[in-house]
Formats: structure tokens, sequence, C-alpha cells
């Protein structure tokens, strides 16, 4: 039995595993790739036969965990792809909407390689990939076990995270031997204002685990809102127009609730127009109101007192691109598009037209990955080209981490602690820092904790035995060699300047985990080299 992991290692966005039992082959998750390189990488060939394998298993509709499956279903898979049935329906409506963003995306790159006398672009997939995806999409109810190829069973486990999301358990048989490999997908935070707490599991051989926010707290809800709230009146007092780049399943509602709180409470005057402008989001909003049940007590209980959680007084959802545009004369106003990292999407449009202005908010509630305009925006550029122009950066930006549909370090290690078989743990889908931070915490408490490389693969054993080797997916192969002597002379200089300051350093103790954390990742580094470390 052997496990590779094939995405979200070392990075957050392309989840995708694959397991392989006897001749059974599955695949965890098919994500897309958000942020620097991400077309290079979204066009990469995969790295097994698609028709080969038997199953598709998805912990939850984001794109950075289902994405691809078109494009997988484009190149010859045809077994069926099991999710929740709220992920189902959502998958559908974000195929359609990233097939319409994908063809727009390439027209727009065609007009400029025409310019240039080079070859046109084709989207990444179209419309019939995505019809032919969601007639494989296969729905299963939570803590149902399900057989979904010969010697692999799963069962989808509550994840906290958006509507839908799970944790998934797998049993694997091979040659009379069972192991049992639990992926916490995107796990939600232990204090949960619309879903529900993540399910404890106990007995696992194996966890895959995320790691976005392994390595700091979030904000509690109360200061969350709060802060949120102090933003939001702050704005309105001074007449601003509120811009927030939001993803428009989950984030867009939990906004939305939030905007029917301040309502509620006279902080947010019910004649200032809130625009939804996402017609995805329309959709996206409708499947919610459709699966109330699933939802926090919280949520049961405004819906018993007579409120609709997310239909704030005063929303309008934009539809047509007329009337997106349209939303530029209006002064004041919130405005909430996608996508939630300023990559795609309407928010664009309105960030190129009220960046500039020193008067306006932007309001950034959600991760912004390496590469992205949202994260460069973050990162203090005060110059970007937005649309094909070149725009100051002048608007007020605030970001508000405690939205997180994550859970934090504490979270995590809240939700690990609840095993008791020892399992090991693989930790992925964290840049860097945060995973081996994540690591590092989970060592501590006494786990066994491992973080892959992209490409590592894994025999997995009942005894948790860890047997690795390593075969660089596609899209790493190109980069070769060239880089690494460039990295250990940083690595070098960069330990030879904190050797020179330590006796001046105000507070060590804030040294020693980062740098604990480093050790974590050369020795992993040294070991994927094959070094053997020198007895004494």
């Amino acid at each position: 039995m052997r496990l590779k992991v094939l995405g979200a290692a070392g990075e957050v966005t392309g989840s995708n595993y694959l397991i392989e039992c006897g001749t059974s082959r599955i695949l965890v998750d098919c994500g897309i790739y958000q942020g620097k390189g991400d077309d290079e990488k979204n066009r990469a060939q995969f790295d097994f036969v698609p028709s080969s394998l038997n199953a598709v298993v998805l912990t939850h509709a984001h794109m950075d965990h289902s994405g691809r499956v078109p494009l997988l279903v484009q190149q010859g898979f045809k077994g069926k792809v099991w999710a929740t049935l709220p992920t189902v329906e959502l998958v559908n409506v974000l195929w359609q909407d990233s097939v319409r963003l994908m063809k727009e995306e390439a027209e727009w790159k065609t007009r400029k390689n025409e310019r240039k006398g080079l070859p046109p672009v084709e989207p990444l997939y179209r419309e019939e990939d995505a019809q032919k995806a969601a007639q494989l999409l296969t729905a299963a109810t939570y803590d149902d076990k399900i057989e979904v190829a010969p010697g692999i069973s799963v069962r989808f486990r509550d994840a906290g995270h958006i509507l839908g999301s799970a944790i998934i358990e797998i049993w694997a048989q091979e040659d009379g031997k069972e192991v049992k490999i639990v992926f916490s997908g995107d796990l939600g935070p232990q204090e949960t204002v619309m879903e529900r707490n993540p399910a404890i599991i106990s007995r696992a051989d194996y966890v895959v685990i995320e790691s976005t926010y392994g390595d700091r707290l979030h904000k509690s809800n109360k200061e969350t809102r709060e802060e949120f709230r102090q933003v939001i009146a702050h704005a309105l007092k001074s007449r601003a127009k509120v811009m927030i780049p939001t993803f428009v399943v989950d984030r867009a509602q939990r906004l939305l609730y939030e905007l029917m709180l301040l309502q509620k409470d006279g902080i947010l005057r019910n004649n200032i127009p809130i625009f939804f402008d996402s017609p995805m989001g329309v959709k996206a909003t409708e499947i919610y109101n459709k699966h109330l049940s699933l939802f926090s007590r919280e949520i049961q209980q405004h819906v018993k007192e007579g409120y609709d959680p997310f239909t704030p007084e005063q929303l309008h959802y934009v539809e047509s691109v007329a009337d997106s545009r349209r939303i530029n004369d209006i002064k004041h106003a919130i405005v909430m598009a996608g996508s939630g990292m300023c990559n795609g999407g309407r928010i664009v449009h309105h960030l190129k037209h009220g960046v500039w202005d020193p008067s306006n908010r932007i309001i950034f509630v959600g991760y912004q990955a390496k590469g992205t305009l949202g994260r460069r925006m973050v990162d203090g550029e005060k110059t970007l080209r937005i649309a094909g122009e070149e725009v100051t950066v002048n608007a007020q930006l605030h970001t508000i981490n405690g939205f997180s549909a994550h859970g934090d370090r504490d979270d995590l290690l809240t939700w690990a602690d609840n095993f008791e078989t020892d399992p090991v743990f693989f930790v992925t889908h964290g840049e860097p820092k945060s995973s081996q931070a994540l690591a590092l915490a989970l060592q501590k408490k006494n786990h066994r904790a491992v973080v892959p490389i992209a490409g590592e693969e894994f025999e997995l054993t009942p005894q948790k035995d860890i047997t690795t080797s390593v075969i660089a997916p596609v899209y790493l192969e190109k980069r070769g060699y060239e880089e690494l002597n460039t990295l250990l002379s940083n690595i070098s200089g960069l330990a030879a300047s904190i050797r020179t300051k330590t006796d001046s350093v105000e507070n060590p103790d804030l040294l020693v985990p980062l740098l604990e954390s480093t050790i974590i990742l050369l020795e992993t580094a040294s070991q994927k080299a094959g070094v053997v470390e020198e007895k004494e």
C-alpha cells in the first residue's frame, strides 16, 4: 500500500494524493494551483494515467481541492467522483464558473499573443469537460462507510470547514493486512460560528493533516467580530466605499451573516446598499439556504427567531456585467466580489476603479497565496498592474484573519490529540514555514510528524513504518538544480549574520522556535539529499 503526495506539499493549493492498494488506485482531491507559476503547474501532465484510477474522493468543493477534476476527465478518467451531497452541488457551480473564467483568460492571452505573432492559448478545460465530470459525481452521506474500489473503503466525517466539507477515513486492505489513513481535508476551527465542530477521530495508522495556519493563532470570534464592526462602522461614518475580495463559497456567506448581525444590532443602517457581485455567489447561497440543518446551533437559533442568516437587508445580487460596472458610480456602499485572492473575477474590475482612491477601504478576509494580486497588496506594493493598467494603491487596507474557515495551530493540535493509536502525521497543505512549525509542535507533543515534499511516496504498513522514495512531479522537472547552490549560500549567509548579532538580541527566546523549525527543515533536506550524518 502506497501514498504518493502529488500536490499541496510546501504550498497551500493543488491538493492531490494518490493511494495504491493492490490493483486499486484512488485519488484524494484533485485541486487547482493558485499563485505564482500556477498555469504551468495546472497544465502539467498528471503523474499517473487518469484512466487507471478507480475513483476520486473529494474532501470539499473549494477549487484548490476539486478544480482539476474536469481536466482529469478530459484525459480519460471514467470512475466515480465521491463527495458529500452539498459538495456535489457546490462543485457543479464552481466548475461552471471556472470554465467561464478560463475561457475569458484564454481569449485575453490569445489577443495578446496575436499582436506578438504567437500561437493562441487554449483554456485548461472546456464546458463539455465540466459537464462530463459532473455526471461522475456521486453523493455520499456523512458517517456511512462506502467501498469505492476493491479493497478500499472510505467514510466522510464533518470537517467543520465549509458546507459539505469532510474528513475522510480510508481503510485499505492488501494481502490480509489493513491500514487506516485519515485525511483531515481543510479543518475548521474548534470555536466554530457557522459550521459544526470537526468530527473527533481516535484511530488511524497514518494521518494527512493540513497546516495552512500551522504557525499562528487566530483571534477569537469575539475579537474578530469587534474588529470587523469597527472597520465597517468607521468606513460608513466617512461615507467610504468598502470593497471585500471574498471566496464566494462559505466566506461570502459568513460575511453576509455578519452583516445581518450588524444590522440586527443597529451598527449597520438598513439603507446602506450591499452588493454581492457574483452570479456564482447567488447559486452558492441558494445551496447554503437549502442545507440550513447542517449548520451550527448559533445559525439554527437565528433561523428559529425568523432571521434569514445569509440575507441582510439592502442586499443586491449582481449578475450582469453591465450592472457590475454601474457600481463604479456608487460612492457609498459595501461591495463583495470574487475571487478571494484577487487573481480573477469581478473584484479585479472594482479594484482597478477604486484602489487609487484614499477614501475607499479594502478588507481582506481570507488567505492570500504567494504571487496573487491580493498577496502583493497585503505585502505593501504601492503600484500594481491591474487588468492591463498601472494603478497606485491609495485605498486603506485592512486584513482580518479571524474569519478563516481553517483552524489555527492550537485547533489543529487539539484535533490531532484525539488520536489514541500513535499515528504518523504527514503535514501538508501549508507554506514551508507553517508546515514545519506544525510538525515541530506535533513532535513536542510526542507525535510522529513528517513534512513530505512534492512527489514523495510512502509505503504504508500496519506497523506504521515510514519508508519513502521521491519522484519529482512533472512541473518540477524543468527547474533542475541551478537554484541549489544559491539557496545554500543564502542559508549560510543568514546563519552567519544571525551569529554576529546574538549578543545584541533583546529577546533570544523569540528566535529559538524559529531556528528549531529551520533545523527540522534542513534535516529533512539532508535526508532527501542522501546525506549520512557522521558519528563521533
